[in-house]
């Protein structure tokens, strides 16, 4: 038990003195095990054997796709598309910004390439009709998130894969909560902007331009149409689904829209490769940090503690969102998917909870972890695109957070919510 607390307290003190997550877990457990028999070649052998999984490939591919929809036009059209359907209600912009995250959303699995793409577009059009530089940045940081919650989702697929459950499952049971959040978003952003007088598009609602705007962005539209519908239907696995739609946005992108150069690909498959890095590396890093907790029998330790205190599953959850709210200030999406799993879902599948029900509750505790400062990727790639203070954008969130928790805790006392999908497609 010394050698873990050791690591935790190893890990802990790391994060405070500003080391990245990933080298804060990789100290930590090599520490741990140097203060026990386990050999050392233990942290790299887990480490590479985790990443050495065919599943895992859906990760950069669904990056990548994210970064070709981005430079290839596709978001475009899907913000023109989401901007018909909004017309001249009061904040339409925020409405659309929220409505393109959320088609964006269906495409990349990545919160952080759903914020550049859409917010690239969409801040500097809220700010030029008048919309605050926070209010749109902090929108679009909060909308964002949702490039992990409505599927697909690399979140889930780590949770999934770390949990030995379906993939498929787990993209079926985020799919209301994801729209109950992003509902929960257009209706806050409505309130605010009817309270400063934000106004909205310059173009009233009409059918005739929904069905300009479609027709326009038909091959961007079809695609979460083709992912989702042959991964549900099991025509193909989340890593093929992966790989078909980079193939379909390159083509789309490159012969049929023709908003995107071959010589653009160096710089996309660049920053596909820089972010899949980081991810992997903190993926690789906290499995070995995983194994080792099941090794020193850490979440038998914890089920016994808890249970001490509680054996109803619906006031651990409600501890559990507290606590990931906390912790997902200061750490990563990845990190936390991977430490939480191992440490909780045991005892709570021993008290009933689902463990589809558990995943969802996860991924939107690290989908708020996004958009709080310190580690905050949404909110620094807003910030950079708004140009606003670092303060101002933590204050304008602060409502949407608050909406994101109410249904977070909604989701914790009604999992048919998030059950219902997947008891009807999966019987």
């Amino acid at each position: 038990m010394s050698g873990t607390i050791v690591m935790f307290v190893a890990f802990f003190l790391l994060l405070f003195l500003g080391m990245p997550i990933a080298i804060s877990i990789g100290i930590s457990t090599a520490i741990a095990l140097m203060m026990t028999d386990i050999p050392f070649s233990f942290l790299s052998h887990i480490a590479f054997s985790a990443l050495d999984s065919f599943v895992f490939l859906a990760i950069p591919l669904f990056i990548m796709a994210g970064y070709v929809m981005e430079v290839g036009g596709l978001s475009q059209r899907i913000v023109d598309f989401a901007s018909s359907l909004v017309g001249r209600i009061t904040g339409g912009l925020s409405v659309v910004t929220v409505l393109a995250c959320m088609f964006f959303a269906s495409i990349s699995g990545s919160s952080p390439a759903t914020v550049a793409a859409i917010g690239a577009m969409m801040i500097p059009s809220m700010i030029r009709r008048g919309y605050g530089a926070e209010f749109s940045g902090g929108l679009t940081a909060c909308a964002g998130s949702l490039g992990i919650m409505i599927p697909p989702s690399i979140p889930m697929i780590i949770y999934a894969i770390s949990a030995d459950l379906s993939i498929g499952q787990m993209f079926v049971a985020g799919i209301v909560p994801g729209f109950l959040i992003g509902a929960g978003l257009i209706l806050v952003a409505v309130f605010i902007s009817w309270k400063r007088g934000y106004h909205g598009s310059d173009q009233s609602f009409s059918w005739c331009r929904v069905a300009k705007t479609a027709w326009a962005g038909k091959w961007a539209l079809l695609t979460p149409f083709v992912v989702l519908g042959g991964i549900y239907s099991g025509v193909f696995t989340p890593t093929e689904a992966a790989c078909i739609t980079v193939i379909y946005a390159l083509v789309v992108s490159l012969f049929i829209y023709k908003d995107m150069k071959f010589s653009d690909l160096y710089e996309i498959t660049s920053r596909s490769a820089m972010t899949t890095g980081s991810v992997m590396i903190i993926l690789g890093f906290a499995m070995a940090f995983a194994r080792y907790l099941t090794i020193a029998q850490i979440p038998n330790q914890v089920a016994e503690l808890i249970l001490q205190i509680t054996d109803n599953g619906t006031i651990i959850l409600l501890f559990f969102v507290v606590m990931i709210t906390v912790t997902g200030m200061f750490m990563d999406t990845t990190a936390q998917i991977l430490i939480y799993t191992p440490l909780l879902l045991p005892v709570l599948v021993k008290l009933g909870i689902n463990p589809y029900h558990f995943g969802i509750i996860l991924v939107v505790g690290t989908e708020l972890g996004l958009i709080t400062p310190p580690v905050g990727v949404n909110v620094f790639i807003a910030k950079s695109i708004s140009g606003t203070r670092l303060i101002d954008l933590a204050r304008s969130i602060l409502p949407f957070v608050a909406s994101m928790l109410v249904i977070q805790i909604l989701l914790v006392f009604l999992p048919q919510i998030i059950l219902f999908l997947p008891n009807l497609l999966y019987p």
